[in-house]
């Protein structure tokens, strides 16, 4: 029995994040940082004031970042620790953060570059799809080039992603309940970010990892790691590779897992989860306030 801190990714973001989580010890600093780093002023931006789209992936990523850290940090100082963590996509890099494997430095300034190579990255498209039949979706995406299953996110539920014409032709012919073209700039975790991982895979090359003081479970390989080098050779694919969060949500449940605590704002992945594992008790940390649960 045990708990594990989850963090999300990208479509999480809403403005007015950063209020619940200012007041916090560091709250204001690692803004500024994060504000300087950037070149433009991230808390702003958090709050629909700032010359500057929140929804843009350039400052969706690190203010997710800020804002999940911050929290982490807050339930540190309350000694409390969970068994595992994990994140979806850009929340696996938080994981990274919450395990100690590196500071928040330097978290910023990965997030950062990330960011910026996925939004440089355009041409391509992503569809979520819901209520499908695995099988026909397996065998749509292997007889069309150019489209890959980017988020395993549970039975249920999956995106797709590629080329703008390799994605509308499997949506076209997939016999679902639903299927959702997303406002993304480019094919994330595909192919198609094979540039982009490139140049980012240089730049992870340069920074220590450190060994995890918590196991981490990542999106390309969803069994727990410590080892800081195994894990950044996982991140450094991580951008062509799909979320395997089907399979993550399996792993928390087989090493007896009974909370999952989703940390940052909205409870996408917590849905996930109650959905996929009724053996897990989920929990929500979006702000100050919510730290006494």
């Amino acid at each position: 029995m045990g708990n594990a801190w989850v963090f999300p990714g990208q479509g999480s973001q809403k403005v007015g994040m950063a209020a619940g989580v200012l007041e916090l010890p560091g709250g204001r600093a690692r803004f500024a940082a994060a504000s300087e780093l950037l070149g433009r002023d991230l808390l702003a931006i958090c709050e629909g004031e700032g010359e500057g789209d929140l929804n843009d992936t350039r400052n969706t990523q690190p203010a997710l970042f800020a804002v999940e850290s911050l929290l982490i940090d807050a339930l540190k100082a309350q000694g409390r620790a969970p068994q595992l963590v994990a994140g979806h996509s850009a929340g696996e890099l938080v994981a990274l953060y919450a395990a100690g494997v590196l500071d928040a430095d330097t978290g910023l300034q990965l997030i950062k570059t990330r960011s910026e190579l996925m939004a440089a990255a355009g041409g391509g498209a992503m569809t979520a799809v819901m209520g499908f039949d695995r099988t026909q979706l397996e065998e749509l995406v292997a007889a069309t080039d150019g489209v890959v299953i980017a988020n395993d996110n549970s039975n249920a539920q999956v995106v797709i992603s590629g080329s703008p014409e390799a994605v509308a032709a499997v949506s076209s012919q997939l016999s679902c309940k639903r299927a959702i073209p997303l406002a993304v700039s480019g094919a994330f975790h595909s192919p198609f970010m094979a540039e982009a991982a490139g140049a980012f895979a240089q730049v992870l090359a340069a920074v220590p990892f450190a060994d995890a003081q918590i196991p981490v479970i990542s999106n390309t390989d969803p069994t727990p790691e410590t080892s800081g080098e195994a894990l950044k050779a996982r991140l450094t694919s991580q951008m062509t590779s799909g979320v395997r969060w089907r399979e993550t949500m399996q792993r928390l449940s087989a090493a007896g897992i009974n909370v999952a605590v989703e940390i940052g704002p909205g409870n996408v992945l917590s849905g996930l989860i109650k959905r996929s594992c009724p053996d897990i008790t989920t929990a929500q940390i979006s702000t100050a306030g919510d730290l006494g649960q």
